[in-house]
């Protein structure tokens, strides 16, 4: 099976083919044009990853809520349930940027980060 999309790895966008096997596993890619798009097209078909951003609210602090973040990537599959826990969580001010607000979240071994200060 083919399966095209756009690498978002670099600024370039590259059109890529990637080539599925019948159990899913990843075949080839082409349409790439750097290493990145190859890394890319895999972790797409194996194990897609996105990044994480939201808030968090804050108890005492100068605004109501805090930006957070992951600091790596959390499983697709797991960010709806990723967003609930962080819709839970509270926070006692003051907040530093880099603050753990959430440690291991779900079990990813991914921390949810702190990105500004209150």
């Amino acid at each position: 099976m083919k399966k095209d999309m756009i690498c978002i790895a670099c600024p370039r966008g590259c059109y890529m083919t990637v080539e599925v096997g019948d159990n899913g596993e990843f075949v080839s890619v082409t349409g790439n044009t750097c290493k990145r798009g190859e890394t890319y097209a895999k972790t797409e078909i194996t194990n897609p990853t996105r990044s994480l951003t939201s808030t968090v609210k804050v108890i005492g602090g100068a605004h109501p809520v805090v930006p957070v973040k992951s600091a790596s990537p959390v499983p697709k599959g797991l960010l709806f349930e990723c967003m609930k826990e962080i819709n839970k969580a509270e926070i006692k001010a003051p907040v530093k940027i880099g603050d753990t607000v959430i440690e291991n979240i779900l079990g990813t071994g991914v921390d949810i980060i702190a990105t500004n200060i209150c």
